[in-house]
C-alpha cells in the first residue's frame, strides 16, 4: 500500500475518533520505520510456508527460536 493511500486512511481514523490528523511527514516516517523493522523479520507464517515448500530449510525453525521477539517502532533506539 502506497504511504498517501495509508495517510488517507489515518487521517480519515483520526477524523472518526475526534483527534488530530497527523502529518503527511509523520505518516512517511513511521511508514518507512515500520518497513525497515519487518525487513529483517519474517512472520511466523511465512517460515512455516518457506519450510513446507522447501525453499528454507527446518534450522529455519531454531532461527526463529533464538531469534526472540519483533522489535516495535517505540522500542527503536535513539528515537
Amino acid at each position: 500500500m502506497s504511504i498517501a493511500e495509508i495517510n488517507r486512511l489515518v487521517g480519515a481514523e483520526a477524523e472518526r475518533n475526534g483527534i488530530t490528523r497527523p502529518s503527511y511527514e509523520r505518516v512517511r516516517e513511521l511508514v518507512h520505520e515500520a518497513r525497515w523493522l519487518k525487513n529483517g523479520h519474517p512472520s511466523l507464517g511465512r517460515t512455516l510456508v518457506d519450510v513446507a515448500t522447501r525453499t528454507r530449510s527446518h534450522a529455519a525453525y531454531a532461527e526463529l527460536a533464538a531469534r526472540g521477539p519483533r522489535p516495535r517502532l517505540r522500542d527503536r533506539p535513539g528515537k
